[in-house]
């Protein structure tokens, strides 16, 4: 069965960082552009970052430009989300998603998510 398996979230002050990894098992995501999305309680989950398959693409949220770093390492399948200089409106639960088709930045593009990784940043 496919598996997209978050980790790294937690609890952090303003200013601080962490590391977001998305493992994925049942079968590789070599030839899907991979993504983070967030949702934050009360409103619509919204894209962060993605980095895409064929040529390691990025594109960013206006929200984390500068910030936040997506990679993705093929060989071991997995995706990861380096966010620094945290603020408390990055508090959100955080998923990784594969892309099936459509526009990259469009939660509906994905057909794989993941359960998600929660991140609360305090002022």
């Amino acid at each position: 069965q496919v598996q997209l398996v978050e980790s790294g979230g937690g609890l952090v002050q303003a200013g601080d960082s962490l590391r977001l990894s998305c493992a994925a098992s049942g079968r590789t995501f070599t030839n899907n552009s991979m993504a983070w999305f967030r949702q934050a309680p009360v409103k619509e989950r919204e894209f962060v970052a993605v980095i895409t398959w064929v040529g390691g693409t990025t594109d960013y949220a206006d929200s984390v430009k500068g910030r936040f770093t997506i990679s993705r390492d093929n060989a071991k399948n997995t995706v990861n989300l380096q966010m620094n200089s945290l603020e408390p409106e990055d508090t959100a639960v955080y998923y990784c998603a594969a892309r099936q088709g459509g526009p990259l930045g469009v939660p509906s593009s994905y057909n794989k998510w993941g359960q998600g990784t929660q991140v609360t940043v305090s002022s």
